[in-house]
């Protein structure tokens, strides 16, 4: 009997797993690359080309009004299915309308304006809060974090592949010790309870499960921030206990910012940029923040020294040096 040939969409997903990519990059890769087969009526990748792929991309821009980050999030998905999948060359001089990328700094808060929203949360949610701002983790970091992870001798969280899949050591703050020490012994106790009905699995990386057929029920590899519910694994099938979903933190975060009355945008992400430049202010080195923060070259963290100036660029107002008159 004949083999059907493997459909392309697939194709995609078998080599995104190889890859070791994330659930996340997963959907989002097989959802542009089906908005991009629509829009040209069903024709099939391997039928288009430049033409094709640049007016996909101007769509994106002048009609759909898109902002850059998502765009590019398009291109590299296109980029991704030439290249690796079609085994087709990638046009380099792609001539569409690029989307604007506007020059944001990024929004930091005052210590003070922190821990009124982190006393604003309850809960697992403000402990993960506090990890974010005490440790410059990303939301998604912190949801993916391993009881192993977590080193309270030598004072260290371990970010396991983090953005760029690469690992990394930051701090694990004094604070934050005896409540996370007590979150983990209820933890540890709905676990057990787990094993007991035969369950207990957690997803394990690059196929470390079929090498270690059950390291996947053990403790060390829990999720310190697991979801409530057990719930189907979509790539295995199997039904396991997943890490806290992170519209859950931003959800508590939104709500926390309103108590709090605090009016700039915040997101889990401000938490890490109010990290990153706290440090600064407090006098530590660039380079040491840079390792903290993962980042790759020195001149993402440099973008945190901005509020170093003191607003103004450090310039004083003339309305500060000389009062102005009192009028009656």
């Amino acid at each position: 009997m004949e083999k059907r040939p493997v459909k392309l969409l697939d194709q995609v997903r078998d080599l995104i797993r190889v890859r070791h990519l994330s659930i996340r990059t997963e959907e989002a890769y097989i959802s542009w690359i089906k908005r991009f087969i629509y829009f040209h009526n069903k024709r099939h990748p391997k039928d288009m080309g430049f033409k094709e792929i640049e007016a996909f991309l101007t769509d994106l821009a002048v009609k759909r009004n898109v902002a850059a980050s998502t765009q590019n999030q398009a291109f590299n998905a296109l980029l991704f299915l030439y290249s690796q999948v079609l085994k087709i060359e990638f046009p380099e001089n792609i001539d569409s309308v690029r989307a604007k990328r506007p020059e944001k700094r990024p929004v930091v808060l005052s210590e003070k304006e922190m821990m009124a929203i982190i006393n604003s949360m309850t809960g697992e949610y403000q402990l993960m809060g506090k990890i974010l701002y005490g440790a410059g983790l990303r939301g998604i970091e912190c949801a993916r974090l391993r009881v192993k992870d977590l080193d309270f001798e030598l004072n260290e969280i371990v970010v396991r592949d983090g953005k760029g899949h690469k690992d990394r050591i930051t701090m694990l703050p004094e604070d934050i010790k005896p409540l996370l020490k007590a979150h983990l012994h209820v933890r540890k106790q709905i676990h057990d309870q787990d094993l007991l009905k035969g369950g207990g699995s957690v997803y394990l990386p690059y196929a470390l499960e079929r090498k270690y057929p059950n390291a996947d029920r053990e403790w060390r590899w829990q999720y310190v921030f697991a979801s409530k519910s057990i719930s189907t694994d979509p790539r295995s099938g199997k039904r396991r206990r997943h890490h806290i979903h992170l519209s859950c933190l931003n959800g508590a975060i939104r709500q926390a910012v309103k108590l709090a009355r605090i009016i700039k945008p915040v997101s889990s992400h401000v938490f890490r940029h109010s990290f990153a430049t706290h440090l600064l202010m407090g006098g530590y080195d660039i380079r040491t923040v840079q390792e903290l923060l993962g980042h790759k070259d020195v001149s993402t963290t440099m973008i945190y020294t901005h509020v170093l100036n003191k607003g103004g660029r450090a310039v004083i107002s003339p309305l500060d040096r000389n009062q102005a008159p009192v009028l009656n």
